[in-house]
C-alpha cells in the first residue's frame, strides 16, 4: 500500500534532499510543503501517513504546527527534521507528540533504519518519483546558501545552550547578495540599540574565504555576564570585553565546525579582534568592511529572551567563496 508523506521545509534544497535520502524503493507519494501553514492545510485536506517537520520557518513555525496537529488531533505521524539540534527543541516536540527528531542534514541510512524501526519501512522494492517544482537559479543558490547556513546555526545555538543553559531562539537566516557599500543598509534591522559593541575574526580553507561579526547591543552585557557565571558579577570594562570574546569564541567556533562537517573542509580562524565598543554599527560597518566589492551577508540573530539577550552573528562572504562552497557541497549531494 502506497504511503502518503508529506515533507515540510522552507527550503527547497532541504525539501529535495530529504526525498532523496528517503529509501529509494519505499513505496510512497511525496508532497512538498513550504511552511507548518501550508502543512496544516494539506493535512486537513488529505489523510498523510507522515509528515517530516521543519521548526525554524515563516508563517507557522514546527512548534506551532505540530500543536495545532495535537490540538486537532489530525492524523499523522510527525518526526521532525530539523538544523536546531538543542535539547530542549527535541523535548518539546516529542512531548506535542512528535514520533522522532533527526537532525539535518539527514543521514540516509539513519532514516531509513528509523522508518524500519517504527514498521515504515520493510525494504520492499517498488519505485517513486520526487515531485517537481520550479527552478531559479539566483533563489535556488541563496537557498541552499541559507540552509548550509541554518545546519551550522543549529549547531552554533546548541553549543551555546550547553554552555548557558537556556534554551537559545533561532531564528531563518537572513542571506543578501549585496555590494560592500549597501551592507549597513541590508542590515539595518539588527540595530535595536543606539549603540553596538562587535568581535571580529576571519577564517579561510582551500578557496574559501570569508569574515564573522558578533554584534552585541550595549545594553544586554549585564545579563550576559550573569548568564556566564563569572566569579565576578561586578560589571567592568574588562569584564565586558571578556564576556563578548568568550561568546564570540563560542558562536563562531561552533558555527564554524558545522560549516566545516557539511563541506568537508577544514578552516583556519585569525585571532578575534574588537572592532569596536560603544559605537555607531553604521560607522563600524563603514570602517572595517571595505575589502570586498561584492559579498553575500547573511545574519543570524539569536536571542535568550528569559534573560532579554540579543546578538547578531553576520557572516560575510566575498562571491568567490560562495562560489567555492556551492561547488563543494553539489559535489558532495551528488557523491552522497
Amino acid at each position: 500500500m502506497t504511503i502518503k508523506v508529506l515533507i515540510c521545509d522552507d527550503s527547497k534544497f532541504a525539501r529535495r534532499q530529504l526525498a532523496r535520502a528517503i529509501p529509494k524503493h519505499w513505496d510512497v507519494e511525496i508532497q512538498f510543503a513550504e511552511d507548518g501553514q501550508q502543512a496544516l492545510d494539506l493535512i486537513r485536506q488529505g489523510r498523510f501517513d507522515v509528515t517530516f517537520l521543519d521548526l525554524n520557518m515563516p508563517v507557522l513555525d514546527g512548534y506551532q504546527a505540530m500543536q495545532a496537529i495535537r490540538d486537532e488531533d489530525l492524523q499523522t505521524m510527525v518526526i521532525v527534521v530539523s538544523g536546531d539540534v538543542q535539547r530542549e527543541a527535541r523535548t518539546r516536540m516529542l512531548q506535542l507528540g512528535a514520533l522522532d527528531f533527526i537532525a539535518k542534514p539527514v543521514n540516509s541510512q539513519k532514516l531509513t533504519s528509523l522508518l524500519q524501526q517504527f514498521g515504515l519501512y520493510d525494504g520492499n522494492a517498488i519505485g517513486r518519483e520526487l515531485p517537481q517544482e520550479d527552478d531559479d537559479e539566483l533563489q535556488d543558490r541563496l537557498d541552499i546558501y541559507r540552509e548550509l547556513i541554518n545546519v551550522a546555526m543549529g549547531q552554533a545555538g546548541d553549543k551555546l545552550a550547553q554552555v548557558l543553559g537556556e534554551f537559545i531562539h533561532l531564528p531563518i537566516p537572513n542571506v543578501n547578495q549585496i555590494a560592500s557599500s549597501e551592507l549597513s543598509m541590508a542590515i539595518a534591522e539588527i540595530q535595536h540599540n543606539s549603540y553596538v559593541s562587535a568581535v571580529s575574526q576571519g577564517f579561510v580553507s582551500a578557496g574559501i574565504k570569508g569574515e564573522a561579526l558578533v554584534i552585541f547591543n550595549d545594553t544586554d552585557f549585564g545579563n550576559l555576564v550573569r548568564l556566564l557565571k563569572y566569579k565576578s558579577q561586578q560589571l567592568s570594562e574588562q569584564l565586558e570585553i571578556e564576556a563578548l570574546m568568550d561568546l564570540s569564541n563560542i558562536l563562531i567556533g561552533a558555527c564554524l565546525n558545522g560549516l566545516s562537517s557539511q563541506l568537508d573542509v577544514s578552516f583556519s580562524q585569525n585571532h578575534p579582534i574588537i572592532l569596536g565598543r560603544h559605537c555607531d554599527l553604521e560607522q563600524l560597518l563603514k570602517s572595517n568592511v571595505s575589502r570586498w566589492n561584492q559579498v553575500v551577508a547573511i545574519e543570524i540573530g539569536y536571542s535568550i529572551d528569559s534573560h532579554n539577550v540579543h546578538f547578531d552573528l553576520l557572516l560575510l562572504f566575498p562571491q568567490d567563496a560562495m562560489d567555492a562552497m556551492f561547488d563543494k557541497l553539489m559535489l558532495l549531494s551528488a557523491e552522497a
